[in-house]
């Protein structure tokens, strides 16, 4: 994996948090830019938001998940999609009931919460507006489109991992790229090996001490491919430093993913969120 590549894309995601309004307005003709690239929004995607055993009545709100950009004169066209705030609600839930994948006969079961959620992913804000998989082929893109990459974080790592594999089976764009950032997991076995044949260049990026990507558990639940582990505590040198806050809010967020990743690479740093800095009750160094 290119590691600047996965940051590109995990700020446009970073993004996608910062652009999407709250009153379901369609972001159409905003410019984002990421790592230096500059991308126009084509449309807003929007679903209902995730029902929850703490909140199940979250599942009749429609909100604004995602966007479709694309490179400013260039075909790459970039669908990224944010988590949501019930996310670790729904980390509480015991259930984790699987369904049949709704789009591709044969293709395993997934977690009923986060296949109800890809069922009402659309392109406008009417229950009956054209799914993504379904609009992309008639969107109005600036240019002619010559690559898909799908991106999502938390949540939306899973819905991008739906998508992808919706667009791969089912469209004309059957070989989109994949990142995900901190991704739970999305079917069972059946469902990952078959993603996994079908979708050939995707990066599961996963911070070790994030709870999320741990859920739902196996064996039922399997991740796709392809893991790229983070770790947020430096080992060497001695003596070993705690790099984030050890809270599942800090070890979850995406700022922190791209501040790890940043860490791996030969551009600079990018900033932890000042909320999440080691605790000072010492220096945030390991005890030995």
């Amino acid at each position: 994996m290119d590691v600047m590549t996965a940051i590109q894309f995990g700020r446009l995601v970073g993004e996608t948090y910062d652009v999407l309004p709250s009153d379901l307005t369609n972001s159409a003709g905003k410019v984002l830019t990421a790592s230096g690239t500059d991308y126009t929004v084509v449309t807003t995607i929007y679903a209902n938001d995730l029902a929850t055993d703490m909140n199940p009545s979250r599942g009749d709100d429609t909100v604004s998940i995602g966007l479709v950009c694309q490179a400013n004169g260039a075909g790459d066209a970039v669908i990224t999609i944010r988590g949501t705030e019930g996310t670790l609600e729904w980390i509480h839930d015991a259930d984790f009931l699987t369904v049949p994948c709704p789009f591709l006969v044969g293709a395993g079961q997934t977690e009923d919460g986060f296949t109800a959620m890809y069922n009402s992913l659309r392109t406008g804000t009417a229950p009956n507006s054209p799914t993504v998989a379904k609009a992309i082929g008639s969107l109005p893109f600036p240019h002619p489109v010559t690559s898909v990459t799908v991106c999502g974080h938390s949540l939306g790592g899973d819905l991008a991992t739906l998508l992808a594999l919706d667009l791969a089976a089912n469209t004309v764009f059957s070989h989109p790229v994949v990142y995900t950032y901190g991704s739970p997991r999305t079917g069972d076995s059946l469902f990952a090996s078959t993603f996994n044949q079908v979708v050939t260049n995707s990066y599961r990026i996963e911070n070790r001490l994030d709870i999320v990507p741990k859920l739902p558990p196996p064996p039922v639940y399997q991740h796709v491919l392809e893991p790229y582990e983070l770790n947020p505590v430096r080992l060497f040198p001695l003596p070993a430093e705690i790099l984030v806050d050890f809270t599942p809010t800090c070890e979850h967020a995406v700022a922190t993913y791209l501040y790890l990743l940043s860490r791996q690479s030969a551009g600079p740093v990018i900033p932890l969120d000042v909320n999440c800095q080691p605790n000072a009750t010492g220096t945030g160094s390991v005890a030995q």
